[in-house]
């Protein structure tokens, strides 16, 4: 839509670079071109706006296919105006000088026009085509007459108008239909997805019994390494056991004979022991004897001379000796008790001798 400004019964228009700009006075052109900028007099100026730009035209339609199943087609041409007089001329572009809006709806028109046109070649196409041919390539083929029957329409060309692309987007048969066709591809899919459920399970069965057996195989020999270990153990135990034993006899053997020589360094030695003590003892016992015997005669022979110098000496001398002698042998007296009773004896017998 153009900017229109207003200035005391004079207008102002500033079109769009997309918009291609006609501008009449009577039968006069003043401005003709895309992007204008321009004054103008409301009261004897008529004016057009055609754009330029490409642009999209989503259609949607229903078609019957050969064997009588409809079909929603979904489509989008993109077009655009190529000959802005010519649109101008067929169409009603003009804008209203105050507001810059259309005065008609000619993009409508042009939408009517294309959507009629694609519409008849699409159903052309999908009359001669079942509906599962129609699904598995009537996108393409629709697309294909669509293309080639707005190429070949001669009515476009005559209103300006250049098609620049054509798309169809989907081919829909009915709900139901459509709920029919799926249950097969459904099921069929399930059971691909089943059977890849069955394979990975076997597959899965299939290694859980692989490591099983490797489990199991690798038990087996850690159990033969085991059983190899133990008779391992068990010769070198046997070994070391030999080896002990034969150390432990050369060590009795050892120690017997060190006893051995022991016992004979001991015997002789007690022997040479002995003989030293009963060479010690008959000396002993030789000099006792001879000491005794020499005692005994020296006794003898003193108490020979006591005895004779006792036979020569007078009977009052020998009772002195006897006292002194009795008097050396009697115990030692440090005090004497006179008791009352036995001075009172004492006195008396001296009273009585008097």
């Amino acid at each position: 839509m153009a900017d229109i400004t207003r200035r005391l019964g004079w207008r102002h228009l500033r079109g769009a670079p997309t918009a291609h700009v006609r501008h009449h006075r009577g039968t006069r052109l003043l401005h003709d071109g895309p992007g204008l900028s321009f004054w103008f007099r409301a009261l004897t100026a008529a004016i057009s706006e055609v754009p330029v730009d490409d642009r999209e035209l989503a259609m949607t339609f229903h078609a019957r296919t050969s064997d009588f199943q409809d079909v929603a087609v979904q489509a989008t041409v993109t077009y655009r105006i190529s000959d802005p007089a010519v649109a101008a001329a067929r169409l009603d572009f003009s804008i209203d000088p105050d507001s810059g809006a259309w005065r008609a709806a000619p993009l409508e028109q042009l939408g009517t026009l294309l959507t009629e046109t694609a519409q008849q070649h699409a159903l052309d196409v999908l009359s001669r085509t079942p509906l599962s041919a129609a699904l598995v390539d009537g996108v393409t083929a629709v697309r294909e007459r669509i293309a080639q029957g707005l190429a070949s329409e001669p009515r476009l060309p005559a209103t300006g108008i250049e098609v620049v692309a054509v798309r169809v987007v989907a081919l829909r048969p009915e709900p139901e239909v459509e709920r029919a066709l799926r249950t097969p591809a459904r099921e069929q899919i399930q059971q691909e997805a089943d059977r890849a459920t069955y394979e990975r399970r076997a597959v899965a069965v299939e290694r859980e019994r692989a490591i099983a057996e490797n489990e199991l195989a690798s038990q087996i020999e850690l159990a033969r390494r085991e059983e190899q270990l133990v008779d391992q153990r068990g010769t070198n135990a046997r070994r070391e056991a030999e080896e002990h034993a034969a150390a432990d006899a050369v060590r009795a053997g050892a120690e017997a004979a060190r006893t051995v020589r022991l016992a004979d360094a001991e015997a002789a030695r007690t022997v040479r022991l002995a003989e030293a003590e009963a060479t010690r003892s008959v000396r002993l016992a030789k000099a006792e004897a001879e000491g005794a015997r020499e005692v005994g005669e020296a006794r003898a022979q003193a108490q020979a001379a006591w005895l004779r110098v006792h036979g020569e000496v007078d009977v009052a001398t020998l009772n002195a000796l006897t006292g002194t002698r009795l008097a050396e042998n009697l115990p030692r007296i440090d005090s004497v008790t006179i008791s009352p009773d036995v001075l009172t004896g004492l006195l008396t017998r001296l009273g009585t001798r008097e």
